[in-house]
């Protein structure tokens, strides 16, 4: 399909402004170098091209069919096809007819189609693809003739986003991309994978809806990170969570998205939130310069503009290098007096010698150990003289570094076009927007330290016996309780609170000195997932005269039985988890904990199984994390601790995670002496 060496229209017109039409103009003026066939009864010839009435008058077969008729058309289309030997098709319209009683939809009915006859099909509801390495415009709808082969990949859901890209203003160039529609039998993950079959391609951008073939997803994304080619990607929409999710805190969590943060995560994947934003990141990406150690130095000619950075890289979470009093002192020499030598560096004062002086700041930075890349903040306003004004400075220092170097402005409306592109064939990228060129740098940090990961070390499995016990346990059909959750953590090797079941105040009262006052009581009323929500525990009980108390309230609400365990000492609330995606299975979580923790909202997901240091890169990303340092006096938790659990937790979601819908651990406490799993709510797979 995306080489195709013939190429059959089928609905081929012409009429002005029609899709049949356009089909021929975007082959034949885009350069198309094989055979073209227009396919109509109603015409003998079309755009001086030989006009055939059917498929099968053409008495051989084609690579490609581009279907360009309405939805009443499409299954005799493809079918004809089909019969015809063609190997692939495109197709334009929705697939979309009215529900009929007892017949599948229209859609169902093309997919059947093309798997019977191992066809590739682009679409339905699409607008094609363009191979500009094939000169091949498989597309009904106009796009620039003048377009030029470069290193960019993009597969989209989107069809208006696939010809905006096509049309964009700056310098970005592809050399597959594809209006992917439907997926009606193809898919973004066989588009992928072609595309990683192309030596030019340095860089995939994807907009996505939904990812149709998981498995095949993964694995280009596995073939991604070995060919070492960053991939970018919008991801929108939602899907509904299910019930059974929803019961516990995990489910609740992970939302909608969940997977795809997870997913992401796993496999370096860069995830953007707008177009504008895809747009930097690519710039920056095919530049070619991979981030090293340390943060963003920046360079402005205004001291609003500066302070509008810093705001910023603090907002997107951009780390700004810490610059040495060697590079200070070297920058102090040229700038005027009264200005800082500091990072951000605003270096305007008088504008006397400003080439020595910015060419020579921008270097000082570049050599410092601790910037990792640099950021030359300037509105891109027109220049009288560029050779002599910031587009010169640029494109004196860039030869000099092989750190990554951008030119960032910060209204993209203000842009001098022109400029643009002299700095674009000089290699340097530019940025248009001071919140989507930081996002960029971030992206680039993040690519940086995902490469810079290990190889995946899978934890140690548990034992067979303690795997096919528990295995056989959920299996069973009946719930699990407390007891049982604590149990399962702890044989999978993650810490948990020793713990009795009591049904009267004298087993409670024997569950309490058998374990050790103080003590934690909690309600096992059967139906209650949430004991917080329900008012059903009581903490730091430190005598029998204290539980029988608190006994006789809880009893008298929520009946007799209990949960009695020993009080963890104190620390930091997390909550560890696992959930079950439809589409890409376990996820492992670690989230702030407590009775807030959906509120808060504060978590990471990772797809099992993870080893150290990807368990600790999650911890690192949640916004409490600070509080594991010790706040105000207190002694800094064991995070080694928390790693480990987490870790183990993935091992259990790796062995068991095809059985269940949803694990919490919340409250886990992690304090000096380690950490902890207090309360669980497991629920089965229905």
């Amino acid at each position: 399909m995306l080489e195709a060496r013939s190429v059959a229209v089928v609905g081929a017109s012409g009429r002005e402004g029609s899709v049949g039409r356009q089909t021929l103009v975007e082959l034949l003026e885009g350069g198309f170098g094989g055979e073209v066939f227009p396919v109509n009864p109603r015409y003998d010839e079309l755009l001086g091209l030989r006009c055939y009435p059917s498929l099968a008058a053409l008495g051989r077969p084609v690579d490609l069919v581009v279907i360009a008729v309405g939805n009443a058309g499409l299954e005799d289309a493809l079918r004809g096809a089909a019969e015809a030997g063609a190997a692939s098709a495109v197709i334009f319209a929705s697939a979309y007819e009215r529900p009929r009683k007892g017949v599948p939809p229209l859609s169902a009915r093309l997919a059947r189609i093309a798997r019977e006859h191992g066809m590739a099909v682009c679409g339905a509801n699409c607008m094609g693809f363009v191979n500009l390495e094939r000169n091949l415009r498989a597309c009904g709808f106009y796009e620039p003739k003048d377009l030029e082969p470069g290193p960019i990949a993009f597969i989209s859901h989107s069809g208006s986003a696939f010809s905006a890209m096509l049309h964009n203003g700056r310098g970005l160039r592809f050399n597959l991309a594809v209006s992917a529609g439907q997926e009606l039998v193809t898919t973004a993950a066989d588009y992928l994978r072609y595309a990683l079959s192309l030596d030019s391609t340095r860089a995939a951008a994807l907009f996505l809806e939904t990812v149709r073939d998981p498995e095949g997803f993964r694995e280009a994304l596995r073939r991604a990170e070995e060919r070492d080619v960053p991939v970018v990607v919008l991801k929108v929409g939602r899907e509904p969570l299910t019930k059974e999710l929803v019961l516990a805190h995990s489910g609740a969590l992970a939302g909608e998205d969940g997977a795809y943060e997870a997913l992401f995560e796993a496999h370096g994947v860069l995830r953007v939130r707008s177009l504008d934003e895809m747009a930097d990141t690519l710039a920056l990406l095919v530049a070619g310069r991979r981030a090293a150690p340390g943060g963003l130095a920046s360079v402005h000619d205004s001291g609003g503009e500066r302070a509008l950075l810093i705001d910023t890289a603090a907002e997107v979470g951009v780390p700004l290098a810490r610059i040495s009093e060697e590079t200070s002192a070297r920058m102090a020499e040229l700038l005027d007096e009264g200005l800082p030598p500091v990072n951000p560096l605003d270096f305007w004062g008088t504008g006397k010698d400003a080439p020595a002086v910015v060419t020579g700041c921008v270097r000082a930075l570049l050599d410092d150990p601790a910037v990792g890349a640099l950021a030359f903040c300037v509105d891109l306003t027109t220049e009288d003289h560029p050779e002599t004004g910031y587009i010169g400075m640029a494109e004196e220092v860039y030869p000099g570094t092989s750190k990554p170097m951008a030119m960032l402005s910060n209204l993209s409306s203000a842009i001098d076009r022109e400029d643009v592109r002299r700095l674009y064939r000089a290699g340097i990228p530019v940025l248009e927007g001071t919140r989507t060129g930081l996002l960029a740098f971030r992206h680039l940090f993040e690519l940086r330290d995902h490469r810079a990961l290990p190889p995946l070390a899978p934890p140690e499995p548990a034992p067979a016996e303690v795997r096919e016990r528990w295995r056989a346990r959920l299996s069973s059909g009946e719930p699990l309780g407390e007891l049982e959750g604590l149990a399962l953590l702890s044989d999978f090797g993650v810490p948990a609170v020793p713990a009795r079941s009591a049904s009267s105040l004298e087993e409670a009262a024997e569950a309490a000195r058998e374990l050790g006052f103080p003590v934690v009581l909690k309600t096992a009323a059967p139906g209650v997932l949430h004991k917080s929500d329900v008012g059903g525990v009581r903490l730091g009980i430190g005598g029998e005269e204290e539980l029988a108390a608190a006994y006789g309230e809880l009893s008298g609400r929520l009946g007799p039985r209990v949960t009695v365990a020993r009080m963890a000492p104190p620390g930091v609330e997390l909550h560890l988890g696992i959930v079950r995606d439809a589409q890409f299975g376990p996820l492992v979580m670690v989230a702030a904990g407590g009775v807030l923790v959906e509120l808060l909202a504060d978590r990471k997901l990772g797809l099992p199984p993870l080893d150290e240091p990807r368990a600790r890169r999650l911890v690192d990303g949640l916004r409490i994390r600070p509080l594991l340092d010790g706040v105000r006096g207190r002694p800094p938790a064991d995070v080694d601790a928390l790693v480990r659990a987490l870790v183990r937790l993935s091992a259990l979601a790796l062995d068991l995670g095809d059985l269940l819908d949803a694990l919490d651990a919340n409250p886990v406490i992690c304090g000096p002496e380690g950490c902890v799993a207090v309360d669980a709510l497991v629920i089965r797979r229905a």
